[in-house]
Order: C-alpha cells, then structure tokens, then sequence
C-alpha cells in the first residue's frame, strides 16, 4: 500500500467552522489512526459564494437560530470576487465581537478577538487553528499560484479577472469571460486570454483538478458531496462518508 494521504475539501465557511468540517476533520483523523499517513486539507478558497461563510449560532438567552456573515464593502465583492480576496474590514471585525458574547463564551470571543487578517480566507482558517482543529495536517488552497501552475488543465473552469475594481471569478464558456446575474441572465466581460494561475475549476473538474496536486489515496467526503462526486475520475481513491454529525449547518462551537 502506497504511504496514505488522507484528503478532505472544503471552502471557508463561517467564523466557527461548519459542524460538517468539524465532522469531515474527525473522520480524517480517526482513519489516520487507523492506517497512518498525512491530512492535506484542500481549502477551495477560489469560491466565490458569499453564502459558504454564513454561520449560523444560537442565541444564548432566546435559544432562536442566528445568522452571522462577512460584510463586504460592495454587491460585486460581495457576489463575485473569490473568498480568498473578499477583504475583512476592521469595523465589521469590532461589530461582531460586541455581538459574540450573545452567542459563544468568553474564550471563543477572545480568540476571535486576536485574529488578525485582511481576506475572508485567512480569517476563517487562522479561527480554525486557534481553535485546535487544523493541528498535525497541511492546507492547502486552492487560490496558491504554484498549485495552480501544478495542477492539470480543465476546460470547464472560472476565470479570475478583474472587473470594477474587484477580482471577479468569471465562468470561462464557449469563448467567452461571463458573471452570472441569476436564472438565464449572464453578463459578458470582456475577453483575455487566461493563464494557469488565473484559473480554478467547476464543481465537476474540481476532483480531478485538486487530485492532480494532492495524490491523495483516500477522500473524505461530505454527505452531499458524495452524491455528486464522479469517482469513477480518479479510481485510485478510496472514498470515505464523513461521519454523521447532528446539526451540520450549524457552527462548531464545542471548545475547548
């Protein structure tokens, strides 16, 4: 058996992780007890979904399902640029942790209090490993030019560009640079020729793109992912379900 690299993917997704990346972290590091080897998490900060990062807590008094997200400082940061450039503004920063105490206890609060980054991205991983979670394992982002650079050429892929001001992510289609308006609506953005460190891939070139880098022999994947995941892409993977995990969308705020 070739030495285990145990991969999981997932983007940035809120100030306290997700309780499905908590999970996915768990059955990473209880098969590498099992069988050895190394976690790679490969953050897919190319995203540009700014729904990925809401986090969703309970109100410690009412017990009422909250929801707390980023600001952006504009509509096309806030619905096109990638996660790893959706810049964090120091007024947002102060604004929530008057807000946390409602939410986590006093240590969450200090940690987050001590983060210090400018993109959503770094601020989300640097909780993580302050919170414990990303200790012993390698990240790695999608957004990294030499990853990209390494990683194979896929023709259904987006395209970072810039755009007002802003790093957009384009979807690369039939020639063409396009942001999606929502339902049949698309707007073309004028055409340059993309090189590999420029260009991420779909949901569909995604596995065999991040493969092509991480030549990792087992994935852990998540309870949706699973259902659209084409393994027949990258046969030398052996796929693992997450383990199951109550509450899944909701923040992971179990610490210490």
């Amino acid at each position: 058996m070739p030495h285990p690299v145990i991969c999981f993917g997932q983007q940035p997704c809120g100030i306290f992780p997700r309780r499905f990346l908590y999970a996915k972290i768990a059955t990473a590091r209880r098969l590498q007890k099992e069988i050895g080897g190394e976690i790679i998490f490969f953050c897919h900060d190319s995203d540009h979904d700014c729904r990925e990062t809401i986090t969703i807590l309970h109100n410690r008094k009412t017990g009422q399902r909250e929801r707390l997200n980023f600001d952006s400082p504009n509509k096309v940061q806030k619905k096109y640029t990638p996660l790893y450039a959706k810049r964090v503004s120091m007024e947002w920063k102060e604004k929530i942790a008057r807000q946390l105490p409602c939410y986590v206890g006093p240590e969450l609060v200090e940690i987050f209090k001590a983060v210090k980054a400018e993109t959503v991205t770094d601020f989300c991983l640097e909780m993580y490993r302050k919170m414990d979670l990303l200790e012993g394992m390698k990240v790695v982002k999608s957004s990294d030019s030499q990853v990209r650079r390494e990683a194979i050429e896929v023709s259904d892929c987006f395209v970072d560009v810039f755009h007002r001001g802003e790093i957009v992510r384009a979807r690369l289609r039939d020639g063409g640079l396009y942001l999606h308006k929502g339902g049949q609506a698309y707007e073309e953005l004028p055409y340059e020729v993309p090189t590999k460190e420029k260009i991420s891939p779909t949901r569909d070139t995604r596995l065999i793109w991040m493969q092509s880098v991480v030549h990792c022999t087992h994935y852990v994947a998540g309870a949706g992912e699973i259902q659209y995941l084409d393994c027949s892409q990258t046969p030398e993977v052996q796929f693992i379900r997450r383990d199951d995990i109550d509450r899944s969308d909701e923040a992971f705020i179990d610490f210490p």
